[in-house]
Parts: C-alpha cells; sequence; structure tokens
C-alpha cells in the first residue's frame, strides 16, 4: 500500500525553492537555525527551551536548505517523552518531526500508542480537538491529526466523519472558522480545510478563493481575519499555499508580498512574525521560507 499523502512533504517540497530568491542570505537562515539548537536535542522555543513544537520547524527548515540535520540527537531528544505525557499539540509534532529526522525512530507499536492517544482528542462529530472531552472538532486539530497519521505511515479511521466535521465549520462568505460558533473566518482555519478537503478528495468553492484574495493587505502580505490590523506572515505562508492548491492566482499581489516578507527578515538569519514583533525564531523562519518558496514560483 502506498503511503497517504502527507502535507508536510508538500510544503517542504515548495520551501525548497527558497534559496531562488535567498542568494546568499540561505547562509545566514542556516546559521540562525544551528544557533537555536539546544544542547537538548531539539530546537528552543521563544524562551530559550528546547520543545517539541519548534523542533518541527527547526527541523523542516533546515530539511528545506537541504542542510545536515544531527539525526541522532535528535532522535534521542524525540524520544525522551512518552506518548501519555503529551498535549494534542506536542504529540502531533512529536509524530511530525520524528517523520522529518527518521521514519524508524518509533516501532510499529510506539506508533500505534501514538495514534491511541491521539484517538483521545477526538470529537463526538467525528473531528479532532486540542482539548479532550469536546463535542465539535476545530479545523486546527483536524489538519493535525490527519497530519500526524500520515507522519506515522498511518490511515486515520472514519476520515468521512472528520470532513464532515470540518466542512460544519465553513462560513456562508465560503470561509472556515477554527472553532464552531465563530461567526468570522480565519485565514489559518481556511487554509487548513484548504489542504485538509483536498487530501480528502473534497472540492471547495471557488468563493473560498474569493475570500481568501480579499485577506490581501495593501501593503503586501495577509491578514489573519478581516478586522486584523496588521498583516502577518504565517497567515501569508498558509494563504499563499491554499491559493496555489486551488490554482487561485495571485500575480497582481506578487510583488507586494516578496517586499512584505523581505521587511519581516533580520540580518541575524531569522524572519519575524509581524511588523510588531521583536523576537525571530524557527517557526517563523520555517513560514518565510514557505512563502518565498511559493513567490518564487
Amino acid at each position: 500500500m502506498s503511503a497517504p499523502a502527507s502535507f508536510r512533504l508538500e510544503m517542504l517540497q515548495v520551501a525548497r525553492l527558497a534559496p531562488k530568491l535567498l542568494g546568499e542570505s540561505a547562509e545566514l537562515i542556516a546559521a540562525f537555525l544551528h544557533s537555536k539548537f539546544s544542547e537538548d536535542g531539539g530546537f528552543v522555543d521563544r524562551e530559550g527551551r528546547a520543545d517539541f513544537y519548534y523542533t518541527v520547524f527547526g527541523v523542516e527548515a533546515m530539511l528545506a536548505l537541504q542542510l545536515e540535520l544531527p539525526r541522532e540527537r535528535l532522535s534521542a531528544f524525540l524520544r525522551k517523552r512518552k506518548a501519555d505525557q503529551l498535549d494534542f499539540v506536542h504529540l502531533c509534532s512529536m509524530a511530525r518531526a520524528a517523520a522529518g529526522v527518521d521514519g524508524e525512530i518509533f516501532s510499529n507499536a510506539e506508533k500505534s500508542a501514538i495514534a491511541s492517544r491521539l484517538q483521545k482528542y477526538r470529537t463526538a462529530d467525528g473531528g479532532f480537538h486540542g482539548a479532550p472531552g469536546k463535542a465539535r472538532g476545530s479545523a486546527y486539530g483536524a489538519l493535525l491529526a490527519w497530519g500526524a497519521h500520515t507522519d506515522l505511515g498511518m490511515t486515520l479511521p472514519e476520515p468521512e466523519r472528520l470532513l464532515n466535521s470540518l466542512l460544519a465549520l465553513q462560513l456562508p462568505d465560503g470561509s472556515f472558522a477554527n472553532e464552531p460558533g465563530i461567526t468570522e473566518g480565519s485565514t489559518t482555519a481556511t487554509g487548513a480545510a484548504v489542504t485538509l478537503c483536498r487530501f480528502l478528495g473534497h472540492k471547495l468553492n471557488a468563493v473560498t478563493g474569493a475570500w481568501l484574495l480579499r485577506q490581501i493587505h495593501p501593503s503586501g502580505g495577509f491578514l489573519a481575519t478581516p478586522q486584523a490590523p496588521l498583516p502577518d506572515l504565517l497567515s501569508t505562508a498558509v494563504a499563499l499555499h491554499a491559493l496555489d492548491s486551488m490554482e487561485v492566482s495571485y500575480a497582481g499581489a506578487r510583488e507586494s508580498c516578496l517586499d512584505f516578507v523581505d521587511s519581516l527578515w533580520s540580518a541575524e538569519g531569522g524572519f519575524h512574525g509581524h511588523w510588531a514583533d521583536d523576537h525571530l525564531d524557527c517557526e517563523y523562519t520555517y513560514y518565510g521560507l514557505l512563502a518565498l518558496g511559493h513567490l518564487a514560483l
């Protein structure tokens, strides 16, 4: 049986195009990423602590730049914690980081234990949520759970129930809310829905692409929500990925988006998340590479 489709690998393929636009700056990013690798064996969060979530982005960014991974130390770091000690996000992060480092870090029995633990976050409507015991799933939870299963090389049970849970979050304007009861869509939730619907074989209406295009800020970049005051790098990378996958053109905004991403670049080798963000980390640096990869197409 062929391996399930992987949004991790799909995004990595695009991020690997970023050096076309980076030129010599790619060396600064490489140095920055190495500086965020801790003696504990993982990549650090904004407080300087090694963390599974930030390790995902450190690993993916290094792979995008085709840098050599410290695989043995990363493998040891990922094996430090058992599945039953982790919350939903870090459980999914464990699976994703391990897939990037070495698909054989965990045995089949350990992979099954991770998948079993994920089921504790399955909601009554067939979706997934970061908090256990919820009746309805979130868009973020759905994509993370799907991604974790594919990273483990496993098929998520009852995918049709997952799709129905996700579609229940779609709003009349074509966008998706992340949580039930939210009346305004977000770019990240909509991007997650676009990706997952495609993998699950459900074609979304063109109105979803039109909504995403309306989130382009006049100065470049994409807003997280229609009411957001400033564009941000995560929303921009996610929106570009969704629009390209839907074959919706954003050619008129390409140059302004390039300018926006460039405005968040630091000579220290990382990317800021938005104009008011003073920090640099592996997460936003990875999203900078993903955005540049799409803009290099």
